[in-house]
Parts: structure tokens; C-alpha cells; sequence
């Protein structure tokens, strides 16, 4: 079967969008991205608030842009709050672990730690499309899932390097918009190594 390349990934992620970087589903996708972000910064400042909130947030996240994918519905932007209503406790260990796997490893040198990032990087679309799994069966999985599409993954997120950079020129604000784009065709890279 023939692979996706990060071109049409980028591809269908823009067309998901609406083709449209200020059309409504780019910018709640946009909206769903600040939220995240704004909660995060904000819980950073503290010590035990980002260890409650990275888990479920990530999951949301993962809710909002699998739905993207997946249907032709409008976002919801409630979605991005989904991993606080079930399993939360599941969702909390499942962001602490990965954070703290990913920081062992990086321990190492810092090309272990990208490569075990990676490693992880499908868990909570795992955890989404699973509820019942838990944080090892979530981790387990993505690992399996990542083995030998790893390099895809990091030259997809590679390839928007270029969007980064203009984005940076618009004092920064431009990059704003490459975040929901990242996302959409990160969703997209796991729907199809989830289906093989």
C-alpha cells in the first residue's frame, strides 16, 4: 500500500480546514489551539496544576482534530475540555508518565528523548479512540504503531518549517495559524497508520 506523503498530508489537512486560514473551521481550530495553549502557559507557573491539566488537554486536543478528520461536522470548542469528563484520572497519568518517560530518556543526550517523543506520540489518539485502555496499553500501542513510521512522522513535522518561518516574519502572529494546520495533519498521519 502506498504511503502518504507529507505533502498530501498537508494537503488534506488544508482541505479539513476549509482551505481558508481565516474560513471558521481554521479559525476554531485556531480557537481550540489558543485554549490550549493560553491553560498550559498559564498552569506553568506552578509545579502541580500542569501535571492535572496536560493529560486531559492533550486528549481534548486529540477529540477536537480526529473529529476533523473524520467528519464534515463544525468544531466544537467544548470538545477541547472531553478528557476532563471521563477517565480523567487515566488521562492525568497517561500526560505525567509520557512526560517523565520522554524526560528520562532525554537524559541520554537529547536524540534518545526526540526519539522516544515519538515513540509516544500517537497515545492519546490511541487513548481517545480506546477509553478503556490504559496509560501502558496506550503507551504500548503507540510505540508498536511508531515502529518504522517514526522518520515519517518527524519529516512531516519537518516539512512545516517553511509555513514557521513566514509565520515568524508576520512578527510571529503568522505561526499562530501553522499550529491547527501541524495538528490536522499530525490526525491525519494517525488515521492512517491506525488503519494499517
Amino acid at each position: 500500500m502506498k504511503k502518504t506523503t507529507a505533502a498530501e498530508f498537508r494537503a488534506k489537512a488544508r482541505e479539513q480546514l476549509g482551505n481558508n486560514i481565516f474560513g471558521n473551521k481554521w479559525l476554531y481550530a485556531l480557537v481550540v489551539c489558543l485554549i490550549v495553549s493560553a491553560i498550559t502557559g498559564i498552569a506553568s507557573t506552578t509545579v502541580i496544576v500542569p501535571i492535572l491539566i496536560v493529560g486531559p488537554l492533550t486528549l481534548g486536543m486529540a477529540k477536537v482534530f480526529l473529529s476533523l478528520v473524520r467528519s464534515d461536522e463544525p468544531i466544537k470548542i467544548e470538545d477541547t475540555f472531553s478528557g476532563f469528563t471521563s477517565d480523567v484520572g487515566g488521562n492525568i497519568i497517561l500526560g505525567l508518565l509520557i512526560s517523565v518517560f520522554t524526560f528520562l530518556w532525554s537524559l541520554l543526550f537529547i536524540v534518545p528523548g526526540v526519539v522516544k517523543a515519538y515513540s509516544y506520540s500517537m497515545s492519546f489518539y490511541i487513548k481517545h479512540d480506546n477509553p478503556s485502555y490504559t496509560w501502558q496499553q496506550c503507551i504500548d500501542e503507540s510505540r508498536r504503531m511508531m515502529n518504522g513510521n517514526k522518520m515519517r512522522l518527524f519529516l512531516l513535522d519537518l516539512s512545516f518549517i517553511g509555513w514557521l518561518f513566514l509565520g515568524a516574519l508576520c512578527f510571529g502572529v503568522g505561526t499562530l495559524w501553522v499550529t491547527p494546520y501541524m495538528e490536522a495533519a499530525r490526525a491525519n498521519f494517525y488515521e492512517e497508520i491506525s488503519q494499517n
